[in-house]
């Protein structure tokens, strides 16, 4: 079947794309920006459709030929995402009915109890299943909790608050009951769903094997990550508010989206039935094995998609550094340039190597202070590292920036998401020199938004020499390390 995949850049659309080019299906993406899809490693076997759901006017030729269409995107960490998610939803179904789509498979969140008050979140996860199950093309909604799986928002933060809290203080919610599900169970029956008989236009619950409450997931994690037993005192009046802020404060989750998460975390996620294993069977797995394959793969570094991996919806109307007239001609720049005792390869390699657990190759007390600055901002700080150890994607995160373009061996551009006045990059170029060394050349470029833009710039401006300059110096000197053994 031809399969439209919306949301292929974010974390489970760019896990199922590739699985279901395996089961033999041909594949087309839409995305706002085609070159954040340019350097996945399937990308040279799907179509590559630029659209938004958002713009009605661009669904036609994404869905025109489609036979299964999921949706897979979401608006979480807008703070309008209830709105932005209706109507995405709404275009989305007249499309595709319009288009002649045979079947749409949508992942939504648990049903909380009934007399419960649904989150805002699970509430906007519902009214988009509604509206696609009342669009008249048979849909399948596939009602998934928790979703453990390397790189998943939820995983990481159980993972950060088991890891580095051996006693916590905790919310009443670690007592509810949830029943996790393993992220390979989720892309499997999301397979299946594309086959199911035409009659089918439903709901399905999904979970894994076992039903735990939270505080139980944090005791399994740290047996299987071998820390000892966990301490955790619930206390009656931790709020989910003030949860989300001590969530956004010790995990990589930005605050934005830890906010709705945690909020979802109030009600109980078991499935009330199984139907789905009738049309793809197989047993699930258990919460700990689940966690032992993903913590295998961070071990591995074979984490495919990250939840930092999807960009915010201005990605591709984002202007490069080099378009100062956007700005009203005011832009300031950085630059450095630094002559290298190392061939262009070596030095290309630690260039790619920035961040994540390399660092930033200058003052990292500087770096770090105004990384916990950022999160107190409620910005996403320097705690989203980077998915794999060596290798760079476009489109991907990186700490607190984005990779906006690489150019292998020549060219990395980033683009910043930390809160600041204006909008900032920052380049690092290879050259060779040729006499058998290399060039290495920075740029920091940053277009301030009003007064405040430029007030920022004047703050840091003392800093630079320090940071920029220490920068270019230790990743000079990193590549002739490099060379030398």
């Amino acid at each position: 079947m031809r399969c439209l995949v919306t949301g292929a850049t974010g974390y489970i659309g760019g896990r199922l794309a590739p699985r279901l080019l395996e089961a033999g299906h041909e594949v087309r993406c839409l995305t706002r920006g085609a070159s954040r899809l340019r350097d996945v490693p399937w990308a040279g076997r799907t179509e590559v459709v630029e659209g938004d759901l958002n713009e009605a006017g661009t669904l036609p030729a994404a869905l025109a030929g489609v036979d299964v269409a999921y949706f897979l995107v979401h608006s979480l960490g807008r703070a309008d995402f209830e709105k932005l998610d209706r109507e995405a939803a709404t275009n989305f179904a007249t499309a595709a009915r319009a288009a002649g789509v045979a079947r749409i498979v949508y992942l939504g969140g648990p049903e909380p109890p009934p007399g419960d008050k649904p989150s805002p979140h699970l509430r906007s996860r519902a009214e988009v299943a509604r509206i696609l199950l009342a669009s008249g093309v048979p849909t399948a909604v596939l009602r998934a909790p928790v979703i453990i799986g390397s790189g998943s928002a939820s995983f990481e933060m159980l993972r950060y608050l088991t890891e580095r809290l051996p006693v916590m203080v905790t919310p009443r919610w670690v007592r509810n009951q949830i029943q996790p599900i393993a992220v390979r169970d989720v892309l499997r029956y999301l397979i299946a769903a594309a086959g199911l008989p035409p009659e089918v236009n439903r709901g399905f619950d999904v979970g894994g094997a076992d039903v735990l409450t939270y505080g139980q997931m944090m005791q399994g994690y740290a047996r299987v990550a071998g820390l000892r037993r966990r301490v955790i005192v619930p206390l009656r009046p931790l709020s989910p508010w003030l949860s989300s802020h001590w969530v956004g404060v010790v995990t990589p989750v930005p605050n934005a989206i830890a906010r709705p998460l945690v909020a979802s975390l109030v009600h109980e996620a078991v499935a009330h039935e199984n139907d789905i294993r009738e049309y793809a069977p197989g047993e699930p797995l258990g919460f700990e094995q689940a966690v032992r394959v993903a913590l295998g793969k961070i071990r591995d570094a074979d984490v495919e998609t990250r939840w930092s991996n999807a960009a915010g919806r201005d990605w591709a109307a984002e202007p490069l550094p080099s378009d100062p007239d956007w700005s009203g001609g005011s832009v300031y720049v950085d630059e450095r340039s630094r002559a290298v005792r190392a061939p262009a390869e070596a030095l290309w390699r630690v260039i790619e190597g920035v961040g994540g657990e390399n660092g930033w190759y200058s003052f990292p007390l500087a770096w770090a202070v105004r990384g916990w600055l950022d999160r107190l901002a409620g910005g996403v700080g320097l705690r989203r590292g980077r998915r794999d150890r060596e290798r760079l994607w476009v489109g991907e995160a990186l700490d607190w920036w984005r990779v906006e373009e690489i150019e292998p061996g020549k060219l990395l551009r980033l683009r910043a998401e930390m809160r600041v006045p204006g909008r900032a990059w920052l380049e690092m170029r290879a050259a060779p020199d040729g006499n058998g060394g290399s060039v290495y050349r920075q740029r920091a470029v940053f277009v301030p938004r009003g007064l405040a833009g430029h007030a920022y710039w004047a703050a840091v401006l003392p800093f630079h020499g320090i940071i920029f300059n220490g920068m270019a110096r230790n990743i000079a000197r990193g590549a002739e390390t490099t060379k030398a053994t």
